[in-house]
């Protein structure tokens, strides 16, 4: 059975993250978040990472370590992150695994990519964007929005 590791921080993220799990109900699937709430509110299965970007080092280290251990342990097929910086981090150690990865931009994100989003372009298999007008011809593809 396909192993999917679906990964999004906190708020805007994590909603997303919820309409785009419904496309891998039948998958056995793991969720990684920032707050061990959302896992419960959403009655998911998964682990909390602490929660960082690239103004907090110290917490970046300590989330991609805690991202190793789980992609060690979960061994996923596929990788999914409607953002943010947990995800990414999840998408790269996964494709270094060779885990099939997907990133999909935040619809918050009207004016332009996200700095994840920009980064996870040159790393994931499939980078989409949830904006028509943010979409080029080498990516980020756009499939139509999630709200």
């Amino acid at each position: 059975m396909t192993k999917v590791l679906a990964v999004a921080s906190m708020g805007g993220h994590w909603e997303q993250l919820q309409i785009v799990a419904e496309a891998f109900e039948d998958k056995d699937a793991v969720f990684v978040t920032t707050t061990q709430d959302l896992l419960k509110q959403a009655n998911r299965q998964g682990f909390v990472v602490k929660d960082c970007n690239r103004n907090r080092p110290g917490d970046t280290l300590t989330c991609v370590w805690q991202c190793i251990k789980i992609i060690r342990n979960v061994r996923p097929n596929v990788i999914i992150s409607t953002g943010a910086a947990p995800g990414l981090i999840c998408l790269v150690l996964g494709r270094l695994t060779g885990a099939k990865t997907i990133w999909i931009d935040s619809f918050a994100n009207v004016e332009k990519l996200s700095m994840s989003g920009k980064i996870a372009g040159y790393i994931v298999h499939e980078w989409l964007t949830q904006w028509k007008h943010l979409a080029t011809p080498k990516g980020p593809f756009y499939r139509g929005e999630l709200l």
